[in-house]
């Protein structure tokens, strides 16, 4: 499945179901896990080809939870003032958490594949074993973004606590491009067409997203320091996620 094409029906999907999604998360999480299960029935025992291709794609490629990723990396970006980022901001941990539950079934599968070769000396492409740490340490990430995101956990810490733990998303993303790319990267060499087109894909959507990023990072300072300059008050990123929090 093209991962571009993918993408688009999920934004607009998850801007369709933003409401019910806040509303009732619980029954999303549920559809990812009953994914997770759908996709380990059909690895194990066989499902028929009309169900396991697109299994393969949104879950063993991972390509459903790095779509939803994706979108809530891009609302981050947006401005404050924006009525998109209004609408979009308070799914933000509920549509981090459905992606997770995605990423624990593609990680599962891996970790099956890959773990007893590592441990048995088996002969592994560098690239790959390389992939495979930084699989290792995303699955951490993945852990402790994911529980931090409920809003139980959420409510017994305090907001700068979370605010802290919360800000490893930065390195999550980052280590999400090394891992795909460590994975193409070979291929592409290769000379892979599809390889290719997905690294292409990648880097344009990490960079764009670096970017856009360090862009409202800026404009929050520049704001910051004139709001002290005139003496006017404003929202320090702990007292934002507070009320995104309340919200």
């Amino acid at each position: 499945m093209n991962f571009l094409f993918l993408l688009i029906i999920a934004a607009v999907a998850v801007y369709l179901l933003r409401r019910p999604l806040k509303a009732h998360p619980s029954f999303f999480y549920g559809i990812a896990v009953i994914l997770d299960l759908l996709y380990f029935v059909g690895s194990t025992f066989g499902v028929p080809r009309w169900l396991w291709t697109p299994l393969v794609d949104l879950i063993q490629k991972c390509e459903l939870a790095l779509a939803l990723f994706a979108i809530v990396m891009f609302i981050g970006c947006l401005s404050k003032e924006q009525a998109l980022y209004r609408q979009m901001k308070p799914i933000r941990a509920e549509l981090s958490i459905v992606a997770c539950i995605l990423c624990f079934g593609h990680m599962a599968v891996y970790l099956d594949s890959y773990l007893p070769r590592l441990l048995g000396n088996a002969s592994i492409n560098g690239n790959v074993a390389v992939a495979f740490g930084v699989a290792v340490a995303l699955f951490v990430l993945l852990a402790l973004l994911g529980v931090t995101s409920l809003g139980i956990v959420k409510r017994a810490m305090s907001s700068r606590r979370w605010t802290r733990i919360q800000r490893f998303a930065y390195l999550f993303f980052a280590l999400i491009f090394c891992h795909l790319a460590l994975m193409l990267l070979p291929a592409a060499l290769r000379g892979g067409i599809a390889a290719q087109e997905s690294l292409f894909i990648y880097t344009a959507m990490f960079g764009a997203y670096g970017i856009l990023r360090l862009g409202k990072a800026a404009a929050e300072r520049h704001e910051q320091a004139r709001g002290n300059a005139t003496g006017a008050p404003s929202i320090t990123r702990e007292e934002e996620t507070s009320i995104g929090n309340a919200a």
